[in-house]
């Protein structure tokens, strides 16, 4: 079936798929007794690497904890994402609102292999990220290569734009990855 660009149908499916594409990183409402993930080491006297890397981390942490206010707190307000998909997103509130949604629930959000690139008041982060959830009641578990770009603003790195890739999953021998 082909659908006309720009039509209410072929929009409605495009902003379904990104929907269920950024699942993979928006998350379920925050249990209400969880302790919200603060930023604790991206604010620095200058912009470095290991600033960088810790804003990352701190991101990872809102991610993990589903803290729709600590990943909003880390994105800078016209903050985009390129989704695995390809699907384009804008907007510091994308991935919040779909944490208060309460569509998804996050069960893992594990940074590895990090790389970080800075260049003035600019950095890429690039990282491995295992995650796992319930999207509409579906288990879900993928990996990704994510690169995050950061800003430097008022002392603190931001995510300005986010980038995803999908990752085959590792093959299982004896119930062991390699």
């Amino acid at each position: 079936m082909l659908f006309q660009s720009g039509s209410r149908l072929a929009t409605g499916l495009a902003a379904s798929a990104l929907l269920i594409s950024l699942a993979a990183r928006a998350d379920a409402p925050r249990d209400a007794t969880a302790q919200p993930a603060t930023p604790t080491h991206h604010a620095a006297a200058r912009p470095t690497a290991a600033s960088a890397l810790a804003a990352e981390e701190d991101l990872a942490r809102a991610m993990r904890e589903n803290d729709a206010a600590g990943i909003a707190r880390m994105l800078t307000d016209d903050w985009a994402v390129i989704n695995a998909h390809g699907d384009v997103a804008e907007g510091k509130d994308v991935f919040p609102s779909g944490i208060r949604a309460g569509i998804l629930t996050r069960r893992t959000y594990e940074i590895s292999e990090p790389r970080v690139r800075v260049d003035g008041h600019t950095a890429v982060v690039t990282t491995r990220v295992a995650l796992s959830g319930v999207f509409h009641g579906k288990p879900f578990a993928v990996l990704e290569r994510v690169s995050d770009v950061f800003v430097w603003k008022d002392g603190a790195w931001k995510a300005f734009l986010t980038h995803e890739t999908f990752l085959p999953k590792p093959a299982l021998t004896n119930g062991r990855a390699h």
